[in-house]
C-alpha cells in the first residue's frame, strides 16, 4: 500500500560529539580554523597540534590522520548547517513560506567562509565523491524531505515514499549546484539572491499547478479517490 507523504519523517541530524572541554574538542576547533584560513593541503599536522598545545602521541590517540581530523570537522559544519536550516523551518506554517525560508537559510550558510571552503571547496576532493555524498545527504538531505514533503502535501493528492524521494533527489539536486554555485561565484551574495529568485520563481509555478491540480490529477491518485 502507498504511504502518504506525511508518514515520511526525516531525520534530524546530530553534531558529533566534539563539544565540550579536552584534547579532542580543541583539535577540531583549531584545525576548523586552519582548514577555513589554510585549506587542507595548506595546513600541516604540526601546526594543528601547536595550535591545539598537544602532542602528536595525543592526536594520535583520537585520529588516524590529518584526513580523519578533517572528516570529523566537515561532519560539524555540515550538522552545524542542517540545524540551523532546521531551525527555520520550525515556524513558517504555509508550505510555500517554508520552502522560501528554507532556501534563505541554505543560501546564508553557503556564503560562510568555514562551509564555503570545508564543505563547497574542500570537501569532494579530500573525502573523495562517495563519501562527501553520503555526509551531505546525512545531514542535509532530511531538510529537503521536510520542504519536499510540505509543498506536496498542499495537493490533493497522495504520493507513494519512492516518488516522494524521487521530488527530494531532483530538489536536492538543485540545491546542491545552486549552493556550488554561490560558493565559487566572485560576488556570493550576488549570485545567492540570483539562486533565490530562480527558485523563488520555480516554486511559484509549482504552487500554481498545485492550487489548481491543473494536469497532475491524471499523473498522482487522488486522496480518498477524488
Amino acid at each position: 500500500m502507498a504511504k502518504s507523504v506525511s508518514k515520511l519523517k526525516p531525520r534530524v541530524p546530530s553534531v558529533p560529539s566534539v563539544h565540550g572541554g579536552g584534547t579532542k574538542r580543541r583539535l577540531v576547533d583549531v584545525a576548523e580554523t586552519l582548514f577555513t584560513d589554510n585549506g587542507y593541503a595548506g595546513t600541516s599536522l604540526d601546526a594543528i597540534v601547536a595550535g591545539a598545545k598537544v602532542t602528536k602521541g595525543a592526536f594520535y590517540h583520537h585520529f588516524g590522520g590529518k584526513a580523519a581530523l578533517f572528516e570529523t570537522v566537515f561532519e560539524r559544519v555540515e550538522a552545524d548547517a542542517a540545524k540551523r536550516i532546521q531551525r527555520s523551518l520550525r515556524d513558517p506554517r504555509d508550505p510555500w513560506d517554508k520552502a522560501r525560508t528554507g532556501l534563505r537559510a541554505f543560501l546564508d550558510v553557503v556564503q560562510e567562509p568555514r562551509y564555503r571552503r570545508i564543505v563547497i571547496q574542500e570537501g569532494p576532493s579530500v573525502l573523495g565523491y562517495e563519501r562527501y555524498r553520503e555526509m551531505e545527504e546525512r545531514s542535509t538531505y532530511p531538510n529537503i524531505v521536510e520542504i519536499v514533503r510540505a509543498v506536496l502535501e498542499a495537493g490533493s493528492w497522495t504520493l507513494d515514499g519512492p516518488m516522494l524521494d524521487t521530488f527530494a533527489r531532483i530538489f536536492f539536486g538543485a540545491m546542491s549546484s545552486a549552493g556550488e554555485s554561490v560558493t565559487t561565484a566572485e560576488d556570493p551574495e550576488e549570485a545567492a539572491q540570483r539562486v533565490e529568485d530562480a527558485i523563488g520563481l520555480l516554486l511559484s509555478g509549482v504552487q500554481l499547478m498545485v492550487e489548481s491540480g491543473d494536469g497532475l490529477a491524471a499523473v498522482f491518485p487522488t486522496r480518498g479517490g477524488e
